[in-house]
C-alpha cells in the first residue's frame, strides 16, 4: 500500500505527458491520502490534467469524508468492489504522475521508509481510477482518484517492502506494489477497451526502480 508520493511540477507533467492544465488549482507536492493532487485522464479522446482528492469517493457516498480508505485499490478486485467496479467498468482509468513514491521496508525489524524513483530519471506514471462525485448537500462536483496495487510477492525488489505477516508463508505474503504504466502504453491505459488495458496491470522489471532508504525529513 502506498500512502505517500511526490508529485512533479505542473510544467513537468504537461511536457512529459503532452497535456494541458484544466484546473488552476495548485497542490502540495508531498502527497498523502485525502490531499489534492493531479491526475491525467482522457475525455472524448483528449488528455486532460485534473486536480482531485487522492482517495476515490464512490457514487454511493453520502459525504466527502469516508470512514474507510480508498487511496489504494487492489487490482485483482476492481470488478467486484463496490467502490471501484463502476469506474472500472466505465473505463475511468487515469495516470497519476509521481516524481517518486515511498514504501516501508521491515528487513531490519523496524519501519524504514524507502523512496523509489525511476532509474532513467523520468517521472512515474502510476495506474489509477478516477471518479466525479456530486455532493448531495451542495451539488459541488468533486474529482477524486485511487492508486492501483497488485501482488508483488515474486518481484525481486518490491517483495522486500512492507511488514511481513507471520501467519503467512514467505511466498504467500501478498506484498503489494503500485503499477507503473510505461510511456508507450499510456494511450492504451487511458482509452483502450478493458481487455487490453487490463494486460498493463503488471510490474516493471526491478532494474527500472531506483530505490533506497529515504533521507530523514
Amino acid at each position: 500500500m502506498c500512502t505517500r508520493y511526490i508529485s512533479p511540477e505542473a510544467g513537468d507533467i504537461e511536457r512529459h505527458w503532452h497535456v494541458g492544465a484544466r484546473s488552476p488549482v495548485r497542490w502540495a507536492h508531498d502527497v498523502f491520502p485525502n490531499y489534492e493532487a493531479p491526475f491525467i485522464r482522457s475525455v472524448d479522446g483528449e488528455r486532460e490534467l485534473v486536480v482531485g482528492q487522492w482517495s476515490l469517493i464512490p457514487w454511493f457516498a453520502k459525504e466527502r469524508k469516508l470512514k474507510y480508505p480508498t487511496s489504494n485499490a487492489r487490482g485483482e478486485e476492481l470488478a467486484q468492489k463496490a467502490s471501484y467496479k463502476h469506474p472500472w467498468a466505465r473505463g475511468q482509468r487515469c495516470i497519476i504522475p509521481a516524481e517518486s513514491f515511498f514504501e516501508p521496508c521491515w528487513e531490519t525489524g523496524k519501519h524504514i521508509p524507502w523512496r523509489f524513483r525511476r532509474a532513467d530519471g523520468t517521472p512515474w506514471g502510476l495506474a489509477g481510477l478516477w471518479n466525479a462525485w456530486t455532493d448531495p448537500a451542495t451539488e459541488e462536483i468533486v474529482q477524486s482518484f485511487t492508486m492501483l496495487t497488485i501482488n508483488a510477492d515474486a518481484h525481486a525488489l518490491m517483495r522486500r517492502m512492507h511488514r511481513p505477516d507471520p501467519k503467512r508463508s514467505p511466498d504467500m505474503q501478498d506484498k503489494r506494489s503500485v503499477v507503473p504504466i510505461a510511456p508507450a502504453d499510456v494511450e492504451t491505459w487511458l482509452s483502450a477497451p478493458m481487455g487490453p488495458a487490463a494486460t498493463l496491470m503488471r510490474l516493471a522489471e526491478a532494474e527500472a526502480f531506483d530505490g533506497a532508504p529515504a533521507a530523514a525529513g
